[in-house]
């Protein structure tokens, strides 16, 4: 399938996504106190974003989102068949936690699979430790997956489940959680390694975490 089909189907996903639930991109983000707010972009919606999951890290634990989340986190839901935008969005996150290293955070890009049946814990490690060795990679069983998925108000649907080579549409955000304060903000396709890292600093800065 050409590379550029992979890259509509992720757009119409993301369309899809901020037309319906009541439209996600216009109420304001749940738990931002005003130390925050001129850090982050400070709209999204669909209830509250983050919450309790369980799921199967790359050496086949089942591990919990506390047991994940120990560092302020940049989680991303994709799958690694994905021809074109995964690729592109954890290389992204990769590079910003290697800018904000250098300046001092130490944070975490994770990855969490939406494709459970293709994804096997040895997959989804191979492809974290592709980008970054801070990366950690997650999958879990269908019902694990559709659990932290909601938690996070992604959305993912197979295009044919019956082809082999099966595309996935799904929502492209990447979501900033710290520890013991959970989401405070989310990062869309078009923004650069360098205003993740800007904007994850200024986070953190005005949270008091490093």
């Amino acid at each position: 399938m050409p590379r550029q089909t992979g890259l509509i189907s992720v757009v119409v996903a993301t369309a899809v996504l901020a037309a319906g639930a009541g439209g996600y991109l216009y109420m304001q983000t749940r738990g931002q106190s005003d130390l925050l707010s001129d850090c982050t972009g400070g709209k999204i919606a669909g209830g509250a974003i983050g919450g309790p999951f369980t799921l199967i890290d790359g050496d086949g634990r089942t591990v919990t989102d506390k047991q994940v989340i120990t560092k302020p986190s940049l989680i991303y839901f994709g799958y690694t068949f994905c021809p074109d935008v995964c690729p592109l969005d954890n290389a992204r996150n990769a590079d910003a936690t290697d800018l904000l290293a250098r300046r001092g955070f130490d944070v975490t890009p994770i990855f969490i699979s939406i494709d459970p049946k293709r994804d096997t814990p040895e997959v989804v490690k191979q492809y974290a430790e592709n980008f970054s060795p801070r990366m950690i990679g997650l999958t879990g069983t269908p019902a694990e997956v559709k659990v932290a998925s909601k938690a996070y108000r992604t959305y993912y649907r197979i295009q044919d489940p019956t082809k082999k080579f099966y595309m996935i549409d799904h929502s492209t955000y990447t979501y900033l959680v710290l520890p013991k304060r959970g989401f405070v903000e989310f990062f869309k396709r078009g923004d650069t390694a360098e205003e993740v890292a800007d904007r994850t600093a200024c986070v953190l800065k005005a949270a008091g975490t490093n």
